[in-house]
């Protein structure tokens, strides 16, 4: 065997056209940099009064995501956890529970489980700002590139079942942090002047990775803040209204 981390499948894959405000909750985690990206885009293309939210517990155990309470609790179904929700919507699921989760609180179902899906929904719904016409061949290659390289990067070396396995991995995460380093010498954003939704996918590996990869998943050849132009638009996307909100290091740092 090879010893590969393979990162299977989100199963339910639906389009939501329009919103009706008070149909569709996002059930996420902000330990998890997948539904990190969809609360980042969330709030910054003001959905905030039109999807509600639900955050899980950081910590994890043998029975997934929880909702134990407090700021930890399910507004929208009073869950206990989240394999409830898989459940509603497919009796016989036995696949992987993961978040970010968009329930549709009319049907009671989930309606997505893909991160860059549900980024793609609630752009269309806010107006585009993050994955623009024009820029869509360069954002699609940049997301192409970073997803096996960097963001899934990271943990193929992390859970690597094998030396050789993980060595991959981690050649693969330190060739593209440099490479992207380097484009970001001659430019503020990845794609030039405007944030596009490469930007946020990047941004939610850099923000963790000196604080967990690097040590947690063996990842010690560099870090984030050895990369000036990496660390630099890592301060820059961090200091963009209301992004310091959705970063929880601690809850991070626990998952």
């Amino acid at each position: 065997m090879s010893g590969d981390f393979v990162r299977r499948a989100s199963t339910f894959r639906e389009r939501v056209a329009n919103a009706e405000p008070g149909r569709y909750h996002l059930y996420v985690a902000l330990a998890c940099p997948w539904s990190h990206r969809t609360v980042i885009a969330r709030r910054l293309l003001r959905l905030e009064r039109t999807i509600s939210i639900s955050y899980a517990h950081p910590y994890r155990d043998r029975r997934g995501w929880a909702f134990p309470g407090g700021e930890f609790s399910d507004t929208a179904e009073g869950f206990d956890f989240l394999a409830e929700a898989y459940a509603a919507t497919e009796p016989a699921y036995d696949g992987r529970v993961s978040v970010p989760v968009l329930w549709d609180r009319r049907e009671r179902r989930i309606v997505n489980n893909e991160s860059a899906d549900i980024v793609r929904i609630f752009d269309e719904l806010g107006g585009g700002e993050l994955y623009p016409e024009p820029l869509r061949p360069e954002i699609d290659a940049l997301n192409e590139l970073m997803y096996d390289n960097l963001n899934n990067g990271v943990y193929r070396a992390g859970f690597a079942g094998s030396q050789q396995a993980y060595e991959r991995a981690y050649r693969d995460v330190f060739a593209t942090l440099p490479e992207l380093d380097r484009r970001l010498a001659t430019r503020r954003y990845l794609t030039g002047d405007r944030i596009v939704e490469s930007d946020w996918r990047l941004f939610v590996t850099l923000v963790r990775f000196d604080a967990v990869y690097h040590t947690h998943f063996r990842l010690n050849g560099a870090r984030v803040v050895d990369y000036p132009n990496l660390w630099g638009h890592t301060r820059d996307l961090y200091q963009q209204p209301g992004v310091a909100e959705t970063v929880a290091l601690d809850q991070i740092k626990r998952h």
